[in-house]
């Protein structure tokens, strides 16, 4: 068992606490200089989501500084606090700012086939699959309150670090996978999205009513501060998902109204003789060259499937259609006359 008043043993030197932040730094430093590249295109970039981004990383500097933390050290809260931070407030930053998409539109095409080959790799599937992201998610509180694994953390700093970076990277999956605007491979439908977030909701209740409680939890503190803890996830872990679930639903409202503005391809007509004219007919565009083209847009729709073919729509212009030709007509030529001979009876 863990020792009581100690949750974490050891202490970060003032090195464990700068490189992170240094890193922080680097990171936003290089999105900055990309944004402010992309901003002078026609095509700009968004300035709230350079804005996004940037809370995310501050709200992960935060985390990641225990002299900023609330509550003393030691207290089971503060290391709640920190892990909602580290893995559910900024990863959502983070995702917004569709880091990705920036990185396509700054980088030469080929490389960013690259990425796309990377994306529509059968792993990758695998991983960015929203039942995979549910599962890394809810599995590493499990796995952290209900297992030794925590005991251990509070002795080994190598494993406190990979834990954060465990919370870390699935936060980031899961919240891309739900609702984040950068593609994502085979990218289920929004309702299903909702599903699955519906039950990520309700699998963060369940374990906060059991921190709560003390049940099965393998951690020895304080009663206080275990209820305490068990409040933070259960309402902080909503508030993050219900932000979750708005990013998602307003995204999903950007993109259908943004189809319903664009012109619809109607059958025309020819005009001679008012035969219909064939539009819309699919073409089935190369899976390397199309799904390029949906990454590398502007804003990249969250519901890019990755690893299907698109059909893209080629419409047939008929501005200046061609005359009719007209059918020959046939002049009737005289015959020769018929010669009539009387014969003698």
């Amino acid at each position: 068992m863990i020792p009581a008043h100690e949750p974490h043993a050891h202490t970060e030197s003032g090195l464990e606490t700068l490189l992170p932040l240094v890193g922080l730094a680097l990171v936003a430093t290089i999105y900055l200089v990309l944004a402010g590249r992309r901003t002078r295109e026609p095509r700009g970039w968004s300035g709230w989501r350079s804005a996004s981004f940037l809370s995310g990383l501050a709200l992960l500097a935060f985390a990641l500084t225990p002299q900023l933390s609330l509550f003393p050290p030691g207290d089971f809260r503060g290391h709640m606090n920190q892990h909602l931070l580290i893995g559910m407030y900024a990863p959502l930053g983070l995702v917004l700012g569709a880091p990705v998409t920036l990185l396509l539109r700054s980088i030469p095409p080929q490389r960013g086939r690259v990425i796309g080959r990377v994306l529509r790799s059968r792993p990758a599937h695998l991983i960015a699959n929203p039942l995979t992201a549910l599962i890394l998610n809810l599995g590493g509180l499990a796995a952290l309150y209900f297992t030794p694994l925590y005991g251990a953390t509070t002795t080994n700093p190598v494993l406190h670090h990979a834990v954060h970076a465990h919370f870390l990277a699935a936060g980031y999956l899961f919240a891309w996978v739900i609702g984040g605007p950068d593609p994502a491979p085979r990218r289920p439908s929004v309702p299903a999205r909702l599903v699955v977030l519906g039950v990520a909701i309700a699998g963060h209740a369940i374990l906060s009513q059991l921190l709560y409680a003390g049940a099965l939890v393998q951690i020895d503190v304080p009663a206080g501060e275990l209820r305490g803890a068990g409040d933070l996830m259960y309402y902080g872990g909503d508030i993050a998902e219900l932000l979750l679930a708005l990013a998602l639903v307003t995204t999903w409202r950007t993109r259908r109204q943004t189809r319903q503005q664009m012109p619809s391809l109607r059958t025309t007509a020819s005009h001679d003789d008012h035969r219909p004219v064939e539009v819309d007919r699919p073409v089935r565009a190369s899976s390397e060259d199309a799904e390029f083209a949906t990454t590398m847009s502007s804003e990249a729709p969250s519901s890019c499937c990755i690893g299907r073919p698109r059909m893209m729509t080629r419409a047939v212009a008929m501005t200046n259609p061609p005359p009719t030709p007209k059918k020959p007509v046939r002049i009737p030529t005289a015959r020769p006359a018929t010669t009539v001979t009387a014969h003698d009876g």
